[in-house]
């Protein structure tokens, strides 16, 4: 799982490096990770899926944006 998560980190990175402007792409992932990160805890009583709110899962939404938060819900029926 450790593997996993360096090879989406560096996937990231180069992504964004890739990118003309490296920090607004990267700073536009995290924003879209966390908004999706809360839509999930808003929406929780609504649909019985959760996420915990911990530093893992925050940090997991910031650097990989909802691409990362997808994965946080899927990992459970892996």
């Amino acid at each position: 799982m450790l593997v996993l998560g360096a090879f989406c980190l560096l996937a990231v990175a180069r992504a964004g490096a890739a990118s003309r402007r490296p920090v607004r792409s990267l700073l536009a992932g995290a924003v879209c990770g966390v908004a999706g990160l809360a839509a999930v805890a808003l929406l929780a009583p609504c649909t019985g899926v959760s996420l915990p709110l911990n530093a893992f899962t925050g940090f997991v939404a910031a650097v990989l944006g909802l691409p990362g938060v997808i994965l946080l819900l899927l990992i459970p029926l892996i």
